[in-house]
């Protein structure tokens, strides 16, 4: 665990009827999750649900192996994970909140996308709440961000095995807040943020396949604060008040977070 993530630093936003995840993994990290897994993948998942515990905080898996990533041990953590904190569709208890990131679209992570679409994130058996769709390689518009996405909602029938499609429900899209040397409009200024452009297909996006309401979950930002090594962060003067601030606002986003939609 990272000294800095205490149950202060929880507790200020949670105090504040804000949820808090911790991410484990990163591309950074792909090797760790490896050997891990390889080790002792229960005694992961085990540990993953006592930090949870401990924080009162959900948790994300971002295990981003895109070449023979080991299923078989991620599905181990997840059953070690979910034995300790029950899949809970009404949200009251933020410790049994357990998500996974993926890529974009379908062209990345293929495996682990594969895997967690057809069996975590279906709508009739839920294992994980949602996945995060993450951002690109770098910041792209609304429509190449919309072409993204609307590969999970399709899957990719042409794959073998194919990739099956996913509830539109089921999955947040990322966006860049913060990138280069340069404030980002998604931080600074809605009115010309990719989210305000993307927003209606993020609101009405119809299932294709798999589920039965229109709209995805919602957006994904990364990253608040620093979100690399290098280039610019989220700390003042650039500030994210005018961009995600106004866009939660403009969206009616709801604090505290009300209970997911599950189809």
């Amino acid at each position: 665990m990272p000294r800095g993530m205490t149950p202060e630093i929880v507790n200020y936003f949670t105090a504040r009827g804000v949820r808090v995840m911790l991410s484990v993994g990163g591309i950074t990290y792909t090797d760790d999750w490896d050997a891990a897994l390889a080790e002792n993948a229960t005694l992961l998942g085990q540990r993953a649900a006592a930090v949870a515990s401990r924080l009162g905080v959900g948790i994300e898996i971002d295990y981003e192996q895109n070449t023979g990533p080991n299923l078989a041990g991620l599905q181990s953590f997840i059953d070690a994970y979910r034995a300790v904190h029950p899949y809970d569709a009404s949200g009251a208890r933020p410790e049994a909140r357990l998500t996974i990131d993926v890529a974009a679209g379908d062209r990345w992570l293929i495996d682990l996308n594969r895997k967690a679409t057809g069996d975590w994130l279906r709508t009739d058996v839920p294992v994980l709440d949602y996945a995060n769709a993450m951002v690109s390689a770098r910041p792209a518009s609304a429509s190449t961000s919309q072409a993204s996405w609307q590969e999970h909602v399709d899957g990719k029938p042409q794959y073998s095995p194919p990739v099956p499609p996913l509830a539109p429900a089921k999955f947040t899209g990322g966006v860049y807040i913060a990138y280069g040397g340069k404030p980002l409009p998604e931080c600074v200024d809605y009115a010309t943020s990719v989210q305000r452009a993307a927003a209606p297909y993020v609101q009405t996006v119809a299932p294709h396949g798999a589920g039965a309401t229109a709209g995805m979950l919602g957006f994904m930002f990364w990253a608040a604060e620093r979100p690399s090594t290098r280039g610019i962060g989220t700390v003042p003067p650039n500030t994210c008040e005018g961009g995600t601030g106004a866009g939660a606002s403009a969206l009616s986003v709801p604090v505290p977070m009300p209970a997911l939609r599950q189809s």
